[in-house]
């Protein structure tokens, strides 16, 4: 699949919920993503911690790839790692359609973001919350996407920061309506209308999914009211 085509394919399904693989259960991970499947996810958000960039630990490209020929469902890596440039061929090997990287660990980013896009996957550049929007915004050009943090990257079942949602809308003014924005971070149904009233497309969703009995009930109910208070999507 080509870049054009994956933008395409991830443009189609907005506005999505993106459950965050990081809160399923790991030892049955096959029968975790094959009941999103059927209960009507389209991305797996894949959150990559390296214990150094993040205090915590998570997986790593092997497993990614291990699930690969597993699914259909578009996969949205998110590597919050020191050195994503030594490890990118790994994640673009593994089958990533989307991969994204953080500003705070590589300040002049590109590069890295043009070797993405050359590999015929959607680039992505992250930004945790106490980084500005004007910290990003020189390189809107080269990105595909942009992922606010709306919690300190490194855990899961943390509170959703509020101040994120004034800060979605300047970052939607910034980036204007060719970049798709994705928030991650205490994103539920009582959380989600703030970022999408100010112009969210993609929501990762840890808790307020693979927290509930049915799945397939919490992804629908949050993609709702997604439609419901944010942007039309004319696809």
């Amino acid at each position: 699949m080509d870049h054009s085509t994956r933008k395409q394919k991830l443009r189609a399904c907005l506005p999505t919920i993106a459950p965050s693989m990081l809160k399923c259960d790991y030892g049955n991970l096959q029968a975790e993503i094959e009941q999103l499947t059927r209960d009507g996810a389209q991305v797996l958000h894949w959150d990559v911690m390296d214990g150094h960039f993040v205090p915590n630990l998570s997986y790593g490209a092997l497993l990614l790839k291990s699930l690969r020929n597993k699914t259909d469902l578009f996969y949205d890596a998110h590597l919050m790692i020191s050195d994503p440039d030594r490890y990118l061929d790994d994640y673009l090997d593994a089958g990533c359609d989307a991969i994204t990287f953080h500003i705070e660990a590589v300040p002049e980013p590109t590069a890295l973001l043009k070797r993405i896009k050359d590999a015929g996957v959607l680039a992505g550049l992250s930004f945790n919350p106490q980084t500005p929007v004007s910290a990003i915004e020189p390189f809107f050009g080269e990105t595909d996407l942009v992922l606010l943090m709306s919690v300190e990257p490194g855990f899961g079942g943390q509170s959703f920061i509020e101040s994120s949602v004034e800060k979605m809308q300047q970052l939607r003014t910034a980036a204007g309506l060719d970049v798709i924005l994705s928030i991650d971070g205490g994103i539920g149904p009582d959380t989600l209308s703030g970022p999408a009233r100010s112009g969210a497309d993609l929501y990762v969703a840890g808790s307020s999914v693979f927290g509930e009995e049915d799945y397939g009930v919490a992804i629908r109910e949050m993609e709702t009211l997604a439609r419901d208070q944010g942007p039309t999507y004319s696809n």
